[in-house]
């Protein structure tokens, strides 16, 4: 098919017209304006034009009737069409939302169509049209009218609508012709004239004109019938007036109701002419004014006979319960009106509320037709004056935009105005109406709500505009007057944002490069090309005002925010900061103003940088008074505050760039150097270039130098383009001779920098040189005459003039008129390129130093001077010192110093140094060098004087001479000091003390004292220093040695290592300790416990030497040390130093740990609580000579213990020896303290020594009573009682900590064992972890009495005398715990269906059992091992522990005491972990207990019947974990099995009445209410009524029913069928059951037959 081109009008049927009428519709016409101007034309005198003319009007005008007429026709198809499909969408929408979604698939035909009852059926008849009546015979079925919901009470009267309207010409009494034609003119058509009146209301009721539609002919044909049964012979007095001999109207006369009858039958033929009126009613229509409620307002009516003849009248009064009509007052009896005579009625009206109301009266008289009068009765109530429709304008959004209307009360009586939302009327208080003063409908408000108005008075009304969203609003208002809805006000307004738009810029916007920093807030970038300082670039920039009203703006220029903006922060661009930009160098023109509503605006954009910098500025165009955020208007308007803050805002930010850069200036040469020299006084030109490489055109200026040459450039003013070049001429002349180096400048307009022309030039004259720098006489002695000869040169080729003498300045100087030199020749003239010999004599006359100049002078040409140098002298010198003070001298020691001899002249002078002189010479020599020599002139030497004096004291007569050549006499050295012998000093580094020996003389210095420490531990080196200082020059040899504690290793040498160590390889840690302990145990190897090893013990100390010794004290037993240190140096007295030191702790130490300084710590880790007991073998190691006896006792450390210090009394020793049973045993002593005393060997003291002990000199007074008494209390027994008060330990006890043996001897340099057990004790269940700390404290005894006392050199205390033996002992009880990870977090957790015993085809029946597994994995977090058994608490239940993991983490433990333990165990190291797997089974067996009472049900199994009909089984058991300790660790397991649940929709189907042989079918729901699927199977029982299989049957017998989804369950439809085969009654039971043990649902089915003929 052809595609058709689309049409502008769809329902155009032009084409239908043409194909119809062909030629006559689309033939050439006459236009219209041709047959207008031959109409307007017709008047001339041609008779047959002027006839043509008028046929042709009339023609136009019955063509322009037909036109109309099927213009009318095409408009009410098109209409009716419209109409009609409305209809058809409305009906089909409706039966849409009847059928709901399902409407598509009923499959229904489309809805009838309307077009037959909407089109004017007539109208088509007229134009000869088919209408649809004539080929759709089908009547409209009768359907009663529908019932309207009833309308509340308060919108009856204001919407009730009158019943007919008749215009009130009609009844005007002063126009009896307007009333005449009015009225019809006969009786019979009076029903059809009330009811075209009551067609042309527009206000009328809906029901009346839908009955007229369709019964129109047949109440047409009732009153016919009906006029016919009632028609009689009439009087003729009584007939109408339009009737023959009828009755004449007293206002019309005959001729004009005759003529007017004559009219109305050509225009009307089909209906009556009846229009003469009988009776004339006054008023005309009843009106009544009111104001209230509940009150009676009455009203007279008259009617007045009009007629020749008495008519009777009949009224029919208002169908409205609140109009009521009063019997009538007729002028006569019996009701007859004369003519001309009236009769009253009066109309009474009750409102019943404020409204208005309509209703009319019907006249009835003799005439053909009755009239009506309207009644109507109006709210008089104020009418104010407002416009319906406000419109407010477009305002910003937050903004308050304020509209004044004038108006006023335009009724009749003073009214109080309310003006309130549409919303919010009707109140639900109908008599509360609007008392604030403001009322607001978001976002409208109206100022003042409530005015009361006399008549005529003027009032203003504010409406309010505070739009919050931008979008054009609109509200309507209620106009309340005395509570009564008298008008509605639409208010509308647009409300807008800032809306400004950048359109156009000059070159285009730019984009930001790629790490470019730009405004964080800035919406547009414009970027300049650089650009010369003071240059100007401008730009523009169209920018569009988007909002609809004016917005005054300003432009601020401010600083870039180069602040980044962080990931979730937004910037607020419209806040105006004070951050303006002075140093900008944007402008914009104009910088302020207004921009108009939806317009553009045009702006300049001037780029002038200043300076050479880049430029950055951001362009805001900041709007005024822009409103506040709207948040708080609305509060505001509340408060009666119309007023909005504003403020400025940035509506637009542009962000500019610019750079520049400065002029680019190219000289073409830029340095012009003419070469070589050129005369004075020529001028010399060149030609050069400039180049403007600028952005912009440049404007120069040459200076000019005109000072001592001429140098100038021609043209020295002028203008360059861009890229262009100008060619200077530069002229140079000279007027002197000389090299010219200048720059000449020339200014460039804006630039701070003038180009620099460099020009050099050289101009010359005549000119000599001399060929010698200087005339050097040199020195001479006094009386001598010396000449000295130079050249003079001319290296120009022009001739000079010269003149040389000397300078009279220099001659001034020295005072003297005549020059001593004598110049030969002193003037004369050079020729070009020639030379002259010159001679200078001098003669010396005294002895001095002279400087002179000669000069030299060339006329026109550069002189120069020549210097002059002449030195005479005579031999002198000097010493710079005579006495020579030596400070340190000593016997025997050379000791150097130095002297200066000087030479005072010029000239050299020899000189010879002499011998010693005076009395002390001869115990003194002297050595000088260099003995002899020669001095320079002016020269300074220095000799060294070596001197050796052998005697002791002060030097004061001693000489040494020196002889000068040519000199009278010679000089004399003098030379003094003092002699000093042998000075030691002896001094530790702490400053405590110091000695010094000085030959042999007696001193009384402080006692010097090596103090090595209180507080020193065992085995611990402490190393003191001894300094010896030598005070003087002198070397004397030194030794050190100790009386008793000394060492048994030789010293080594000097500077070799004190450790002798074979080194391989790189030392380790572990061995230089094993070096070290070596070392330590040779040195102590004498078994005294202690020794000094002195580090270097000998040596020699040198002059002024400052020697530190070392001395290292060692130990291996604790005790109160003293010795002494012999010192001998040289031939001095030895000196005696003594020495001490401390020793505290316990030798003794573990095997296990070596010796620490801190106490050992034994941990037995972390133990089960109640476990087996641990035991600890502990080897003690004794490095001392000595036996130690320890009493060991145990101590356990409580936290909670607040004792500080134990109180022990002891009778007896505290610590006596046992024996093997543990009882006291009598002291083993070997040797006597006296026996001590004794075996002190004489021979261990050094060689040379002195021993404070044997020499009664040396000792304190009173050592030997001391020693007697120590020993007289030794001698006397111990003590029976001893008190001791020490710190407090712990508590003794014997567990969880114990100790075997509890005494022990460790013999010196040996080694014992002890043991060490520690039993777990049992922990509380309320104690999670348990801390044992014990302390175990072995005291020290030393049975020896020479271990325990040497005299005067050591002393030990035992017992509790000495620091005991520490070792601390750790273990942690806890409750074995294993960490239980799982699957999920909701725990062990099984969540199983019963479907899952069903197969993929169920049919073949289900499976025996389905497992669900579930893992978890046990881990030791603990610091020991566990030993554990898993097993199930109730082994009935249905799980089972299907697998664990015994290859790496379990082991097998089998105990001989009791059984259980003979079971396999598992055991977990420290952080191992192993797999567990619990199995669910579900079987039918356990479906069955869903059917058992609770009784009956295992321990921990619970059937849960849940609210949505569903059913499970919990099942309840722990997984249990037993230690070692037979403690148990429970984890529960939970399973929850979902069983399904059958139910039926019914549980009896009752057939009722059948006829035999008839099948009847019902339908029956099957419900699964369960998250399980069903495998159900439905039967009869065949058993109770075997003939019920035959009957009735079921339909599907089995199927699958799945899972319930959600809240709604499953279902499945049963097919229930019944057919009787007899006369009888029928009843079955239907047994529907699941193969998963389901609770079967029985359905009871009844049916009855009956043969066909005997149901009644």
């Amino acid at each position: 098919m052809a595609e058709k081109s689309p049409s502008p009008d769809p329902q155009d049927i032009s084409h239908m017209l043409a194909v119809a009428f062909k030629d006559l519709y689309s033939g050439n016409v006459f236009e219209v304006d041709t047959t207008t101007n031959c109409i307007k034309s017709q008047e001339g005198d041609n008779v047959y034009q002027d006839s043509y003319t008028d046929e042709l009007e009339k023609l136009l005008a019955e063509c322009q009737s037909r036109l109309t007429e099927a213009d009318k026709a095409e408009k009410e198809i098109i209409q009716a069409q419209a109409r009609a499909e409305r209809e058809e969408k409305r009906v089909l929408n409706q039966m849409k939302i009847d059928a709901g979604e399902d409407f598509h698939k009923l499959g229904l035909p489309p809805v009838a169509s309307s077009f037959r009852w909407i089109v004017d059926n007539e109208l088509l008849r007229k134009n000869n049209l088919i209408c649809p009546e004539d080929y759709i015979t089908e009547k409209l079925p009768l359907a009663k009218a529908p019932k309207g919901e009833s309308e509340p009470g308060y919108l009856k009267g204001a919407r009730k609508q009158r019943a007919f309207s008749l215009d009130e010409s009609v009844y005007l009494s002063d126009s009896v012709t307007s009333v005449s034609s009015a009225l019809s003119s006969t009786p019979d058509s009076s029903l059809e004239a009330k009811t075209n009146n009551k067609k042309t209301k527009a206000l009328q009721k809906p029901d009346r004109k839908e009955k007229r539609s369709w019964k129109a002919e047949e109440l047409s044909e009732y009153l016919s019938r009906l006029e016919k049964s009632q028609n009689f012979l009439k009087n003729p007095r009584f007939f109408p007036p339009n009737t023959l001999d009828g009755g004449k109207s007293l206002l019309i006369s005959q001729e004009k109701v005759e003529e007017i009858i004559a009219r109305r039958e050509a225009e009307d033929t089909k209906g009556d002419t009846s229009f003469v009126p009988v009776f004339l009613a006054s008023p005309p229509s009843v009106l009544f004014s009111y104001d209230k409620a509940g009150q009676v307002y009455e009203m007279t009516v008259e009617l007045r006979n009009i007629t020749s003849t008495g008519q009777h009248v009949r009224l029919i009064p208002p169908s409205t319960s609140v109009f009521f009509i009063w019997p009538g007052k007729y002028p006569g009896k019996g009701g007859m009106i004369a003519p001309g005579m009236a009769c009253q009625y009066t109309v009474q009206f009750i409102p019943e509320y404020l409204g208005e109301y309509e209703d009319y009266i019907l006249v009835e008289s003799q005439g053909s037709e009755s009239f009506v009068i309207p009644i109507q009765a109006k709210v008089s109530l104020p009418v104010l004056t407002l416009p319906d429709f406000i419109d407010c304008g477009p305002c910003l959004v937050g903004g308050i935009k304020t509209t004044a209307v004038l108006c006023r009360n335009g009724g009749d009586r003073t009214g109080k105005f309310s003006i309130m939302p549409e919303k919010a009327w009707p109140a639900p208080d109908s008599g509360v109406a609007a008392t604030a003063d403001f009322v607001i409908q978001d976002p409208f408000g109206i100022q003042p709500a409530v005015l009361e108005l006399a008549p005529g008075q003027n009032a203003t009304v504010e409406v309010v505009f505070f739009p919050s969203l931008p979008e054009a609003s609109q509200q309507t208002f209620t106009i309340l007057c005395d509570n009564y809805p008298i008008n509605y006000i639409t208010l509308t307004g647009l409300g807008e944002v800032i809306a400004l738009e950048l359109l156009f810029v000059t070159g285009g916007e730019s984009k930001a490069q790629l790490g470019e920093v730009t405004d964080a807030t800035a919406q547009h970038l414009i970027r300049f090309e650089p650009q010369n300082p003071q240059s100007t670039k401008e730009k523009r920039l169209l920018i569009k005002n988007s909002t609809h009203q004016e917005l005054p703006f300003f432009w601020k220029i401010a600083k870039p925010n180069l602040k980044p903006l962080l990931p979730e922060e937004t910037a607020d661009f419209t806040e105006v900061k004070n951050n303006q930009d002075p140093e900008s160098a944007f402008s914009l023109n104009p910088e302020q103003g207004v921009l108009l509503p939806c317009a553009d605006h045009e702006f300049i954009l001037t780029y002038a940088p200043q300076e050479l910098k880049s430029y950055h500025s951001v362009l805001q165009m900041v709007v005024r008074n822009i409103p506040e955020s709207p948040c708080l208007i609305e509060e505001r308007m509340l408060q009666n505050i119309p007023e909005c803050r504003v403020e400025d805002v940035i509506a637009l930010e542009i962000e500019v760039k610019g750079s520049t850069e400065p002029f680019h200036l190219l000289l073409e040469p830029y340095a012009i150097i003419i070469p070589g020299e050129n005369f004075i006084g020529v001028n010399i030109k060149k030609t050069f270039k400039l180049w403007n490489n600028s952005k912009t055109l440049i404007t120069y200026t040459w200076e000019i130098i005109a000072d001592c040459e001429i140098i100038e450039v021609e043209p020295r003013t002028g203008v360059i383009g861009v890229n262009e070049c100008c060619e200077f001429v530069l002229a140079i002349s000279g007027s002197k001779p000389g090299v010219i180096s200048r720059n000449l400048l020339c200014h460039i307009e804006h630039c701070p920098e003038p180009v620099v022309l460099h020009v050099e030039a050289a101009f010359k004259g005549p000119f000599l040189c001399i060929d010698v720098p200087s005339l050097q006489f040199g020195l001479t002695k006094q009386g001598e005459t010396v000449s000295r000869t130079f050249e003079i040169k001319n290296l120009s080729r022009v001739p000079a003039l010269w003149r040389m003498q000397e300078s009279q300045v220099f001659l001034a100087q020295r005072n003297e008129e005549v020059s001593t030199f004598t110049i030969l020749p002193s003037a004369g003239e050079i020729p070009p390129l020639g030379l002259c010999t010159v001679s200078v004599h001098f003669t010396s006359l005294q002895c001095q130093r002279l400087q002179t100049v000669l000069e030299l002078e060339v006329e026109n040409g550069e002189g120069s001077h020549l210097p002059v140098f002449v030195e005479v002298q005579t031999p002198q010198a000097c010493l710079i010192s005579s006495h020579l003070v030596f400070t340190e001298i000593y016997t025997g020691v050379p000791v150097k110093a130095t002297s200066k001899l000087f030479n005072q002249t010029l000239l050299p002078a020899k000189y010879l140094w002499g011998k010693l002189l005076g009395s002390q010479a001869a115990s003194c020599s002297i050595v000088v060098s260099p003995a002899s020599g020669t001095l320079g002139p002016n020269e300074e030497k220095e000799f060294c004087i070596e001197l050796s004096a052998n005697i002791v004291g002060e030097l004061k007569d001693l000489t040494l001479s020196c002889s000068i050549e040519d000199m009278a006499e010679p000089l004399f050295l003098s030379i003094s000091g003092e002699v000093k012998g042998l000075h030691v000093t002896y001094s530790v580094p702490s400053g405590s003390g110091v000695y010094s020996d000085e030959g042999q003389m007696p001193q009384s210095p402080c006692e010097l004292l090596l103090d090595f420490g209180s507080e020193v531990a065992v085995k611990a080196v402490v190393k003191h220093q001894l300094i010896l200082t030598n005070l003087t020059a002198i070397s004397a040899p030194f030794t050190l040695e100790v009386e008793y504690f000394s060492a048994c290793l030789l010293p080594p040498e000097q500077g070799a290592c004190p450790y002798p160590v074979k080194r391989r390889g790189p030392v380790t840690e572990q061995t230089a300790r094993k070096v070290k302990s070596e070392f330590a145990a040779a040195l102590l190897s004498q078994g005294k416990g202690a020794a000094f090893y002195i580090q270097p013990s000998t040596g020699t100390l040198e002059a002024f030497q400052q020697f530190t010794i070392e001395i290292a004290a060692y130990n291996n037993m604790w005790g109160e040390y003293q010795d002494n240190l012999v010192c001998k140096v040289g031939d001095l007295q030895p000196k005696l130093i003594p020495m001490q030191m401390t020793v505290k702790g316990c030798p003794i130490f573990l095997q296990v740990t070596g010796p620490k300084p801190e106490p050992p710590i034994i941990r037995f880790g972390t133990q089960i609580s109640g476990g087996s007991p641990l035991l600890r073998r502990v080897q003690l190691n004794n490095p001392s000579p000595f036996d130690i006896r320890l009493d060991l006792e145990v101590y356990n450390q409580e936290p909670d213990d607040e004792k500080l210090v134990d109180l022990l009394v002891f009778f007896g020793h505290p610590f006596p020896p046992v024996d093997m049973a543990g009882k006291e045993a009598a002291s083993s002593g070997s040797t006597s303290e006296s026996e001590a005393v004794l075996k002190l060997d004489p021979a261990a003291i050094p060689c040379g020594s002195v021993y404070p002990a044997l020499e009664t000199t040396d000792e304190p007074p009173g050592s030997d009573s001391k020693e007697v008494e120590i020993s007289s209390q030794e001698s006397a027994g111990e003590k029976n009682v001893s008190v001791l008060i020490r710190p407090h330990e712990g508590v003794p006890a014997d567990s969880p900590y114990s100790v075997a043996p509890r005494q022990i001897v460790v013999p010196g340099g040996g080694s014992s064992d002890i043991y060490i057990s520690f039993t777990p004790l049992v922990l509380p269940d309320t104690e999670a972890e348990l801390r044992c700390d014990g302390l175990l404290l072995g005291f020290m005894s030393l049975d020896d009495k020479l271990a325990r006392r040497v005299p005067n050199k050591v002393r030990r205390g035992h017992g509790y005398g000495a620091p005991p033996l520490r070792v601390h002992m750790e273990a942690v009880l806890r409750h074995p715990l294993l960490e239980v990870e799982m699957d999920h977090n909701r725990g062990m957790v099984f969540y199983s269906v019963a479907s899952d015993l069903l197969p993929a085809r169920p049919f073949f029946g289900v499976l025996t059992d389905a497992v669900n597994t579930q893992s978890l994995k046990l881990m030791n977090s603990t610091k020991v091992r566990l030993y554990f058994r898993l097993f199930l608490s109730t082994p009935s239940m249905p799980f089972s522990l299907s697998s664990t993991d015994p290859k790496k983490n379990t082991e097998a433990s089998y105990s001989k005491k009791e059984e259980r333990e003979q079971q396999l165990q598992h055991v977990l190291y420290p952080q191992q972990n192993m797999l567990v797997k619990v199995s669910f089974h579900t079987t039918l067996e356990l479906l069955r207990y869903q059917h058992l009472p609770e009784t009956q049900l295992l321990p921990g199994c619970q059937v849960l019947q849940l609210e949505s009909g569903e059913r499970k089984l919990k099942f309840n058991q722990n997984l249990v974990i037993e230690y070692s300790n037979y403690t148990t660790q429970l984890i529960p397991v939970t399973a929850y099995l979902t069983v399904p649940v059958l139910e039926l929709s019914c549980d009896k189907v009752d057939f009722q009445t059948c006829f035999v042989a008839q099948t009847k079918t019902e339908h029956v729901f099957l419900y699964n209410r369960s998250g399980c699927r069903s495998y159900w199977n439905a039967f009869l029982d065949e058993q109770k009524s075997p003939e019920a299989v035959q009957v009735f049957s079921i339909f599907p017998t089995k199927g699958i029913l799945e899972a319930r989804e959600g809240e709604a369950p499953t279902r499945q439809i049963l097919q229930i069928s019944f057919a009787a085969r007899s006369n009888t009654d029928y009843e079955a039971i239907v047994t529907i059951s699941g193969m998963l043990e389901e609770k079967p649902c029985k359905l009871h089915l009844r049916g009855q037959g009956v043969h066909c003929g005997k149901m009644h």
